[in-house]
């Protein structure tokens, strides 16, 4: 597994960054208090709300071309594999911690809450919207490299790769949960590159030229029934 950069930060540099990081601030402040380090848990409700941006920036995006009748420069694939991807992690994590009934509740709220605010967010600054993604992913790489202490100093199960992971990400039979998170975590630094390099291209900056490396992904597409 390539080594993942835990410390990239992108440095707020006008008063739309500061905006985006301190919303994602405010989200990790509540998560922290909320799951501590029940990270199983804090992965399930999560990554329900981690796949939203992805399908909504397609989205709008893919109207904003039709409209204007220009090229996409391949945002709208690039946005829906990451919401993809975010709903593998969720389906992954699922198998590894059963959320319990609030949990679902929560999962229910949290994401109407929050599609409706990034909905509205991107359509008012879809550069913001992709700074609060860049800096979502960022404390994302941070959780799972914390998750990852947590499975090495044997206070986390190593229980073994759910069946679904091992499919997705052509893990070995014999893989174990921590395998996954370092797919997961490798998964989230491409997104946290991604996000931050489209938020730049917005503002006028050149398209970004280092992006942490993004894992071979099994194709999801199921044909008939």
């Amino acid at each position: 597994m390539t080594q993942i950069d835990t410390t990239v930060h992108h440095t707020p540099r006008d008063f739309s960054d500061r905006c985006a990081l301190a919303i994602t601030k405010v989200l990790r402040f509540s998560a922290d208090l909320f799951f501590a380090k029940r990270y199983g848990h804090r992965a399930i409700v999560l990554e329900t709300v981690a796949a939203v941006p992805g399908m909504v920036g397609a989205t709008l995006t893919h109207l904003s071309c039709l409209r204007r009748m220009k090229d996409d420069r391949g945002w709208i694939r690039t946005l829906l594999e990451e919401a993809e991807n975010e709903r593998m992690h969720l389906m992954t994590f699922i198998e590894v911690a059963q959320p319990t009934g609030f949990e679902r509740f929560m999962i229910v709220s949290v994401q109407w809450v929050f599609y409706l605010f990034f909905f509205a967010l991107y359509l008012i600054s879809s550069k913001t919207a992709h700074r609060v993604v860049g800096y979502f992913e960022e404390e994302a790489v941070i959780s799972y490299t914390l998750y990852l202490k947590e499975i090495d100093e044997g206070r986390s199960a190593n229980l073994p790769a759910p069946a679904i992971a091992r499919h997705y990400w052509g893990l070995a039979e014999n893989a174990t949960l921590r395998d996954v998170v370092l797919v997961v975590r490798a998964d989230e630094a491409h997104h946290r590159d991604v996000n931050h390099g489209f938020a730049g291209e917005i503002a006028g900056a050149a398209a970004a030229t280092t992006v942490a490396p993004y894992p071979w992904h099994a194709d999801t597409i199921r044909v008939g029934a």
